[in-house]
């Protein structure tokens, strides 16, 4: 299975559908399986009171309401009905993450596939609820613990979702991460822990930590994207740009490549190098009819043909069948 690639457009459609669908086609061209947004009605999802994240505050250098921020990048549904149609024309899976009930419900006719934002890894009733549609969920764990996580999981297999159509994904929520909070080990700790396949959801600078996770073993990479990190909102600086997105499918997918199939043995392309590189036992002195073989008179150089050098032991002792030169094949 190769890994699943999210191109997260998130809010970078600054509320405009249009832009929106700039962000699809930009997506499709970097070669990514899916894009994804986010879809919220404002009222239920935050109180008029909540403040922002620090790093909203500092990315759009206006500091308001989570609710009045969040009011201003909302989309309407027949928005996302009309952005899944337009995937669907640019041949590319619509995903989007619904952060509150009357959303998910509404998303469930649009996608096959649940991704469940970090900040609901510890609501219950919400993970109840989207367990109980059946579908594949793939949910990011940033400022999770092992016991919470443990605890969404089972609540989410509970209420009627099979453990093997869950991918959990290691992640940090700060935008953009430090690199020494990645701990991307960590993943490896989730996937052994609960037997189960994972991803990682990144929000470093950069292209480096995904092709990392990929290495290590995640099956699903979700990454922030924008048409210019100098837009104003508050995911823009910490996304990558059109190119970046596509340098980083380009780079995975050789990652794929090269990681195999885990057997060691001589692949295609060196096979004719054997002959070239290894090398033969030859005659390091003149060799008559009768004499014994031995480390003074053998050696081994390349030659292209003759006995490999792995055989030494077994020519070591036995006696010559006809007289040989100098960098002469031996035969036996």
């Amino acid at each position: 299975m190769s890994v699943f690639i999210i191109a997260e457009a998130g809010v970078n459609h600054n509320g405009d559908i249009n832009l929106a669908k700039k962000l699809i086609d930009k997506a499709k061209e970097a070669g990514v399986d899916a894009v994804k947004f986010q879809t919220w009605k404002t009222e239920l999802l935050v109180t008029k009171k909540a403040k922002q994240a620090e790093y909203q505050i500092e990315n759009t250098k206006v500091e308001e309401s989570q609710y009045d921020m969040l009011k201003k990048l909302e989309l309407s549904y027949n928005d996302f009905f009309e952005l899944k149609k337009y995937c669907d024309e640019k041949n590319i899976m619509f995903l989007s993450t619904p952060d509150e009930e009357e959303s998910a419900r509404f998303l469930l006719e649009l996608q096959d596939i649940f991704k469940i934002g970090s900040g609901e890894l510890t609501n219950i009733p919400f993970l109840r609820l989207i367990g109980s549609f059946n579908k594949k969920i793939i949910l990011s764990t940033g400022m999770g613990n092992m016991a919470e996580i443990e605890i969404a999981l089972n609540t989410i297999i509970q209420a009627g979702t099979k453990k093997e159509n869950i991918t959990l994904l290691h992640a940090n929520t700060e935008y953009p991460t430090p690199m020494k909070d990645v701990n991307l080990k960590a993943m490896l700790t989730i996937k052994e822990a609960f037997k189960i396949n994972v991803g990682y959801s990144d929000h470093t600078l950069g292209i480096e930590i995904p092709i990392a996770a990929v290495s290590l073993g995640a099956k699903v990479i979700e990454k922030h994207f924008t048409l210019d990190k100098n837009m104003d909102g508050p995911d823009h600086k910490a996304s990558l740009d059109p190119q970046e997105l596509k340098n980083m499918v380009t780079a995975i997918r050789n990652i794929e490549l090269a990681l195999g199939d885990g057997i060691k043995k001589p692949s295609p392309s060196e096979q004719p190098n054997i002959k070239i590189v290894r090398k033969s036992i030859v005659a390091k002195n003149k060799i008559k009819k009768g004499d014994k073989f031995s480390k003074d008179n053998l050696t081994t150089k390349r030659v292209g043909c003759g006995i490999e050098a792995k055989y030494w032991d077994f020519i070591i002792g036995k006696t010559a069948n006809k007289d040989f030169q100098i960098d002469e094949v031996i035969e036996v």
